[in-house]
C-alpha cells in the first residue's frame, strides 16, 4: 500500500487537515472553523473540546474526500497556534478565564492580558533572556502563566497540566504526555541547548510548581519524533487506525517554514504570515538579534540555531484598514454585485492610481503597529499611527490606506531582515507562505521593499505540508526530517525586485522609522499624564 500522511494546523480562526503522499503531493484537504471568546479588551480564549472536534472533523473530511484506506495513513502530525491549554486530572477543560467558564481554557497567542507580567520577568537578570532577543513577549507563556496563577488562583490549581496548543493535541490524539522542544524552547522558557529549566526564575515568579508538579511534564523531544501511536478512542474519532504514529508537534509557524525553507536555509528567511507573521532563520552558529526571539536550538531545522522575528498584526492589519473604513459597507456590496473579492477590486483601484501617478503614496503614511510591535522594537505598548488622511469616503480613499498598510507591513519586515544580518545572518531572498502569499501586491511589495527575491512553494499550503513531513519522518518513512523536506517540497513561483522602486521605498522607509521616533516623542512630551 501507497504510505499517507495527514498533517493537522490549528490557526487562530480554524482547523485544517491535508492529506500528502511520499512526494509531497496533496491528495485532499478540509477546514472548519474555530470559536474565539474575548470577555474583555485584549483578552481571546478559545476551547479545546471545540477544537478537537473540529480536527476530527477535517480529519474525516479528507479520508472521506480522498477515498483511500484508513490504513493507509502511516503518520499524523499536527501544528498550532502557541496558546496555552489547561486542563484538570482527568483531562477535562479548566477554565482560563474571568468568566469561569470551563469551555473556555486556551488563552490564546494574540492575548495580551499578561503586559505586566511579562515586564516582570524582563526585569528579571535570567539567562533566558538572552535566547529571547533580550525581552519576553505577552504572547509567550510564562507571561500568562504567572497571570493566570495571581489572577485566578483557584482555576491555576484546579488544573493538573499546562500545554502549548500542539502539545496538548499530540496528548489527546496519542495519551502520551510527551511536549515538543519547538513549543518549550521557543514559547516556555526552555533551554533545549543545555537541556535545563532556569529554576531560579520558576522560583522567583512563583512558578516553581510547574516543573515540581509536573504540570509541564517530563518528556521533551525533537522534531522528527514518534510521541507515540494513535490511542483507540482518537483514531475512531479520526477515522484513522491505531497503527497511525502521531509526531511530535510543533507550532504552526515553524510548520510552515519547514514546508519552505528550501534548500538553503542559511540565506534564506521563511516568512509564515496570516493573521500576524512569524520570520524565521536559521544558522549553524547562535546568533544573537536585540529584539528577535531566539537564538533556539533545534526549533524549527533539527541541528540549527533559529531566530524568529514576527509582526504581530499583518493580515489582521489589512483586514482592519479595510473594515475601519467608512467606504467598507459599499466596497462589500461591490463585491456582491460583481461576483468578485473585495481585494481584487481594491487591487484594481491601486493600479488605476499607480497609472495615474507611480507615487501616489509619497504623501501618505501608515505605521502598522496597532497591535505593537513583537520584533526587532519588541515593545508591544506601541501603536499605530497613520500620515495624510482626508475627509473623503470613497474607493480611492480606502485604497490608500489599504496600499499603505500592505507597504507597512514590507517595511517592518525590512527592518528585521536587517537587524538580523547586521547580528551575523546573511539572508538574501525570502521564502513566503500564507494567506498573505495569494495577493499579487503583497508579493510586489515585500520584494521591492526588502530588495529580496520572493519564492513560493509549489504547495501553497506549506504549514500542512509541515506538520505532514514531521508525520512521514516519525513513521519511519524518512531518515531524518532534513530528508523529509529535500523530497516533500519542490519551489514554485519566483518573484524578483524591481529595483528601479528603491529610491522611493528607501525614502518612505525612512519616514516609517520617523512616525516611530514622533511616537515616542509624543509619549515623552505627556509621561506628566
Amino acid at each position: 500500500m501507497q504510505h499517507l500522511y495527514v498533517g493537522v494546523d490549528v490557526g487562530s480562526g480554524s482547523a485544517r487537515a491535508g492529506l500528502f503522499d511520499a512526494t509531497g503531493q496533496k491528495l485532499a484537504q478540509a477546514v472548519s472553523p474555530i470559536k474565539q471568546f474575548r470577555p474583555a479588551p485584549d483578552f481571546v480564549e478559545q476551547s479545546s473540546s471545540d477544537i478537537w472536534s473540529q480536527v476530527c472533523k477535517v480529519v474525516n473530511s479528507v479520508i472521506n474526500e480522498s477515498g483511500v484506506k484508513p490504513e493507509q495513513v502511516k503518520g499524523i502530525g499536527f501544528d498550532a497556534t502557541c496558546s496555552l491549554v489547561s486542563i484538570d486530572n482527568n483531562d477535562q477543560p479548566v477554565s482560563v478565564s474571568p468568566t469561569g467558564s470551563d469551555d473556555q481554557n486556551i488563552i490564546m497567542w494574540m492575548d495580551h492580558r499578561a503586559m505586566a507580567e511579562a515586564t516582570e520577568i524582563n526585569q528579571s537578570d535570567s539567562e533566558v533572556l538572552q535566547y529571547v532577543g533580550g525581552e519576553v513577549s505577552p504572547e509567550m507563556e510564562l507571561p500568562k502563566l504567572k497571570w493566570l496563577k495571581d489572577q485566578l488562583p483557584e482555576q491555576y490549581s484546579r488544573a493538573a497540566k499546562f500545554f502549548d496548543l500542539a502539545d496538548y493535541l499530540v496528548y489527546r490524539a496519542s495519551g502520551k504526555d510527551i511536549r515538543s522542544v519547538c513549543t518549550k524552547v521557543c514559547k516556555w522558557t526552555y533551554l533545549a541547548h543545555n537541556k535545563s529549566w532556569d529554576m531560579s526564575l520558576l522560583e522567583q515568579l512563583g512558578l516553581d510548581d510547574l516543573i515540581t508538579g509536573e504540570k509541564l511534564g517530563d518528556q521533551i523531544l525533537d522534531l522528527g519524533s514518534p510521541a507515540g501511536q494513535l490511542s483507540d478512542i482518537a483514531a475512531a474519532e479520526l477515522g484513522l487506525t491505531m497503527l497511525t504514529t502521531v509526531a511530535v508537534g510543533i507550532i504552526d509557524a515553524h510548520a510552515g517554514g519547514v514546508g519552505v525553507i528550501g534548500d538553503k536555509p542559511e540565506s534564506t528567511l521563511a516568512i509564515i504570515g496570516g493573521t500576524s507573521s512569524c520570520h524565521m532563520a536559521v544558522s549553524k552558529e547562535p546568533v544573537f538579534v536585540n529584539g528577535v526571539w531566539g537564538p533556539y536550538w533545534g526549533a524549527m531545522v533539527p541541528g540549527t540555531w533559529l531566530n524568529e522575528g514576527g509582526q504581530s498584526a499583518a493580515g489582521s492589519l489589512i483586514d482592519h484598514v479595510i473594515k475601519d473604513s467608512a467606504f467598507y459597507p459599499e466596497l462589500m456590496k461591490m463585491a456582491e454585485e460583481q461576483v468578485r473579492s473585495h481585494y481584487d477590486i481594491l487591487n484594481e483601484e491601486v493600479e488605476r492610481l499607480e497609472k495615474e501617478d507611480p507615487h501616489f503614496l509619497s504623501n501618505f503614511h501608515l505605521l502598522g503597529y496597532h497591535h505593537g510591535n513583537r520584533s526587532p522594537r519588541a515593545n508591544p505598548h506601541l501603536k499605530g499611527m497613520v500620515s495624510g488622511l482626508s475627509i473623503n469616503k470613497n474607493l480611492t480613499e480606502l485604497a490608500r490606506i489599504y496600499m499603505a498598510a500592505i507597504q507597512s507591513v514590507s517595511y517592518g519586515t525590512r527592518h528585521i531582515i536587517e537587524a538580523m544580518n547586521s547580528a551575523g545572518h546573511q539572508i538574501n531572498r525570502i521564502h513566503m507562505c500564507g494567506g498573505g502569499t495569494k495577493n499579487p501586491l503583497w508579493l510586489r511589495e515585500h520584494a521591492n521593499v526588502t530588495g529580496c527575491e520572493i519564492v513560493l512553494g509549489a504547495e501553497d499550503e506549506a504549514v500542512i505540508l509541515g506538520s505532514a513531513m514531521l508525520a512521514a519522518t516519525a513513521c519511519g518513512d524518512f531518515t531524518d526530517l532534513k530528508a523529509a523536506m529535500a523530497t516533500m517540497s519542490s519551489k514554485g513561483q519566483v518573484i524578483t525586485p524591481d529595483h528601479r522602486t528603491k529610491p522611493f521605498h528607501d525614502a518612505k522607509y525612512r519616514v516609517f522609522h520617523e512616525m516611530y521616533e514622533d511616537q515616542m516623542k509624543y509619549k515623552a512630551m505627556m509621561k506628566d499624564f
